[in-house]
């Protein structure tokens, strides 16, 4: 009898436990504090300057939040070029499977996503030159059109939103 008693007692101290975690757990999670995501009317997009490396080139995809709130990003932004008719040149840039982030973006702040292609002597394969560098942020399903001349060579990758430093 002392065994069932036991027994009883575990589980019921097991069933206290875990209603009092959660309960405590639940309450912890709502009490922190949220910032919306950041929306494209949000943000002033842009194309930085590259930088060459080991036969890359790596530009910078600037994400500014120009309101007086902090949003966030997390993710990858859809990243493709287009010609001066608005068409879109060969494939989006590919995701490079590194792991996501939530990114903080304050007012007046900037974030980046790390863009990378080959430089032209690399490979031999390159597209047209184009006129625009289309970019949606991360969960967005509006685009904006960055007045930008940029030739994909081989690899073109796009890397998650990140501080940009």
């Amino acid at each position: 009898m002392s065994s069932v008693l036991t027994r009883a007692a575990a589980l019921a101290s097991a069933a206290l436990l875990a209603t009092t975690g959660a309960t405590v757990g639940a309450t912890q999670a709502t009490a922190l504090p949220s910032a919306p995501t950041c929306r494209l009317v949000d943000l002033d997009v842009a194309v930085g300057e590259p930088d060459g490396s080991a036969g890359s080139l790596h530009y910078p995809i600037l994400f500014t939040n120009t309101t007086g709130r902090t949003c966030v990003l997390r993710g990858y932004p859809g990243v493709s070029v287009v010609d001066a008719r608005h068409r879109q040149i060969g494939t989006s840039a590919i995701r490079t499977g590194e792991s996501v982030e939530t990114v903080s973006v304050f007012p007046s702040e900037t974030v980046t996503a790390p863009l990378r292609t080959n430089s032209p002597g690399v490979v031999s394969r390159c597209r047209p030159v184009s006129a625009y560098v289309k970019v949606y942020p991360p969960n967005s399903y509006r685009a904006e059109e960055i007045p930008y001349h940029l030739r994909v060579c081989g690899a073109f990758e796009i890397s998650p939103v990140e501080p940009w430093e």
